[in-house]
């Protein structure tokens, strides 16, 4: 396991000629708000697009909630472009700053440096007989779930061509430690440091109350199929989003990706004061040295 180190965490100073601003689908307060965001970068003779990522651009600003961002962290790591968030929807664990402070950020955005992190992100393919291989990219999760069928899953997993275990669950979910606050919270996987290399294995539901989360190091090449014989068939989620169907005779492989995601973190706000905040950690006491 690779812990915290230079290259997770940078200072930069953009110079900055071409913006993309993402919005929040459908929501007009992020759409009035980016207006006044555009207004801004005219001003400094910064050209902008709106809901339009091209490979030319120096950086997204990112008008919505986790979930608006996590809709274009592939698109973003595979062009190199770093990404800023401001927090409008619920939990804000990557959008980090609030709409209040939003012209303020974008104001240090152009004349300071700032402190970007290189978020690690998962691969995840999926391989059948006689098809072409498919993949996608994952910021937080990628989830292999069982949808409306009452049975349990067997999923046999391998690390490394390394027997891990068959899980009998409603699932597996393959989480980056960026997404270790998200599905795998919830599952109760542990809560890992987005600055450590790793990809964490939590079931869903377990059958057998042994079978618990697994830490892996980021190197590891996993592999998962449906028990043979049992006639299952499941769904592969990625980052909340329906990928793909899988039935006894689907691989899936999970691996670190190539391109991280540059995300362009608060100067104000820590992880831990992050977690503080959404998690409700220690309400009613105060913080001490």
């Amino acid at each position: 396991m690779v812990s915290l180190s230079e290259s997770f965490r940078s200072k930069r100073k953009f110079t900055l000629k071409h913006v993309g601003i993402i919005c929040k689908k459908n929501h007009s307060p992020a759409d009035k708000l980016a207006t006044t965001i555009a207004d801004k970068l005219t001003r400094q003779n910064i050209r902008y697009s709106v809901n339009q990522i091209a490979n030319d651009q120096d950086m997204l600003i990112i008008l919505g909630g986790d979930g608006t961002l996590l809709h274009v962290a592939d698109q973003a790591a595979n062009f190199g472009i770093p990404v800023f968030g401001i927090n409008m929807g619920n939990l804000g664990f990557l959008t980090e700053r609030t709409e209040q402070e939003a012209l303020t950020a974008v104001e240090e955005l152009l004349t300071e440096e700032v402190t970007v992190e290189n978020r690690m992100m998962l691969k995840a393919s999926l391989t059948e007989p006689g098809k072409a291989k498919k993949s996608r990219f994952a910021l937080n999760e990628v989830v292999i779930n069982k949808g409306t069928l009452d049975r349990m899953l067997e999923l046999s997993t391998h690390a490394n061509q390394e027997y891990i275990n068959t899980y009998k669950a409603d699932g597996l979910i393959f989480s980056t430690p960026t997404g270790s606050t998200a599905y795998n919270l919830s599952a109760g996987g542990p809560l890992v440091y987005p600055g450590l290399a790793c990809i964490l294995v939590t079931p869903i539901c377990p059958f057998m109350l042994s079978s618990r989360p697994v830490l892996l190091p980021a190197e590891s090449r996993l592999q998962t199929k449906l028990q043979n014989g049992k006639k299952q068939k499941a769904q592969v989620i990625v980052d909340g989003q329906a990928a793909w169907d899988m039935n006894e005779n689907s691989c899936l492989t999970l691996e670190t990706a190539k391109q991280p995601l540059q995300l362009i973190v608060s100067p104000h706000r820590d992880y831990f004061a992050i977690l503080r905040n959404k998690l409700h950690w220690g309400i009613g006491s105060k913080g001490k040295n």
